[in-house]
């Protein structure tokens, strides 16, 4: 199976290195001196159970790499415009594309059937440049839960060996070419890649998660764990997720977690959250998909958010005062 991803930071060099060593056709789209290491050295991942090596194919333009039988894009969410512009030349007739991204999708309300269904979401596919260029009936929808960091270029390092891969379809229907991509991306046992009939409540899952971790940890400059062990701040995690949880649930999407349980995990995790180390290294945030969206949503539904809204309020603030984040005009 001929698979592209599309993204060679953390969570897309990890994928890509099992995605090889299970025995897939990989290639890789990446730029400036992650795609010189990956040509000259390969990927290599540290894990828990031991050091994962890998020589994908790299290229920065698309059209060295040609059509593919599925593409998975793991850019962060401001990077969609550029996704869209250069994917092209990876979709053959029957290509399909998995978005395994953080936050809310922008096919998100696509064959959603909830109080929404249809809407458009234009700060996440600002001119609808990624719905023009993929469409819909190519796209999957992907979750991933897997905390690694790029420690040099070409070099990824990796929390723990629980790694999962969700994939679905946005009409929620039974789908083998999502279980031929979940099973090429599971081959090597490194990540779990179960095809789930209800994507959008396992986007929820995750990002009730990311809601409350990220701006409390933007604010502090810490990671979850170091962030936790303020009491205050765990509190305000406590009550943030319970504000997610509301406006998942006012979208449909019952999402069955213990709070107390997931504090509680949180506050054992020493990872910093993606957001967070953007923010360090000075790279663009996933502000609208992660925050700025779900508050959007919140408003037209009615539900009160107002610990979210505050702490959001101060690290939209934050991130704009570094210069990596602008209030976009659709909002």
């Amino acid at each position: 199976m001929r698979i592209c991803v599309f993204g060679a930071g953390a969570i897309g060099g990890h994928v890509a290195t099992r995605l090889a060593r299970g025995g897939a056709d990989v290639s890789i789209v990446a730029r400036g001196a992650q795609l010189e290491a990956i040509r000259e050295r390969g990927l290599t991942v540290h894990a828990p159970g031991g050091v994962l090596h890998a020589r994908p194919r790299a290229a920065a333009d698309p059209a060295e790499l040609g059509p593919q039988d599925a593409v998975l894009v793991t850019t962060k969410q401001p990077a969609l415009p550029s996704v869209a512009a250069a994917i092209g030349p990876l979709l053959g007739p029957d290509t399909t594309v998995a978005f395994v991204m953080n936050g809310i999708p922008w096919w998100y309300f696509d064959h959603d059937g909830g109080p929404l269904d249809g809407t458009r979401l234009p700060t996440l596919d600002p001119g609808e440049a990624v719905r023009r260029a993929v469409g819909i009936g190519r796209t999957l929808g992907g979750v991933v839960y897997s905390a690694c960091t790029v420690v040099e270029p070409g070099v990824i390092h990796t929390e723990h060996d629980r790694n999962r891969l969700l994939l679905g379809e946005p009409d929620g229907s039974a789908s083998p070419r999502a279980e031929a991509i979940a099973a090429a991306i599971a081959a090597d046992g490194g990540f779990q890649s179960p095809v789930v009939s209800d994507i959008r409540t396992e986007v929820w899952a995750k990002l009730v998660g990311n809601i409350a971790n990220g701006p409390l940890c933007v604010l502090g400059r810490q990671g979850i764990r170091d962030a936790y062990r303020e009491p205050a701040v765990m509190r305000a995690a406590e009550r943030m997720t319970h504000e997610a949880l509301a406006i998942a649930r006012a979208l449909g999407r019952e999402v069955a977690i213990s709070v107390e349980k997931r504090m509680q995990h949180s506050a054992g995790i020493a990872h910093k959250p993606s957001i967070l180390q953007d923010l360090e290294l000075g790279r663009p945030m996933e502000i609208e998909a992660q925050w700025a969206v779900p508050l959007r949503l919140a408003r037209k539904l009615g539900v009160a958010t107002p610990t979210l809204d505050l702490v959001i309020g101060l690290a939209k603030q934050a991130a704009m005062a570094a210069g990596l984040y602008r209030e976009p005009e659709a909002a």
